[in-house]
């Protein structure tokens, strides 16, 4: 992977992912968060709320969110210093989401670039929107991609989730 400088970067400039959400994605980022919220892991609770099923984590989204600024765009040497978001509508599992940013202004002296945040669903439907603000890497960095490999699930938490595995 190869970073974006400061100075490599243009008011207008975008960079993105795509992500399809797995039900395996939800139990892992549910492990790793303690986020055991039953909308996210309970169907038969999350069919008895206001969106009539599971729903993704909000924060699952805002993580890709910063997966493209520390590997993508800008990059490695990214450093974060803040997000303002706002969740419009809840992601589902099996949803494609497609994470756009881009650079909507450049502060010279401290190398600040805020990025305005766009998530969407395979719909065009923008789940989440926002802002990014980052010191963006000063030199040139290109970096082997790190691969980790395949990541146990723990155990679903009932039989209904279970099948979502499936």
């Amino acid at each position: 992977m190869k970073n974006y400088t400061y100075d490599e970067l243009a008011v207008g400039q975008s960079g993105g992912l795509q992500k399809t959400v797995t039900a395996k994605d939800v139990l892992l980022f549910a492990a790793v968060s303690g986020d055991t919220n039953p909308a996210h892991l309970d169907p038969d609770y999350a069919e008895q709320t206001m969106f009539k099923g599971v729903i993704v984590h909000g924060m699952f989204s805002a993580g890709l969110i910063s997966a493209v600024l520390g590997t993508r765009f800008p990059g490695p040497g990214t450093i974060y210093l803040g997000q303002d978001l706002q969740f419009k509508r809840p992601v589902h599992m099996g949803d494609t989401l497609d994470v756009q940013l881009t650079v909507a202004s450049k502060r010279d002296d401290k190398k600040i670039v805020t990025f305005d945040c766009v998530v969407t669903n395979q719909d065009g439907q923008k789940v989440v929107t926002g802002t990014s603000t980052i010191i963006a890497p000063s030199i040139s960095v290109e970096h082997e991609l790190l691969v980790l490999g395949e990541v146990e699930a723990p155990a679903a938490p009932n039989a209904r989730f279970a099948e979502l595995l499936k």
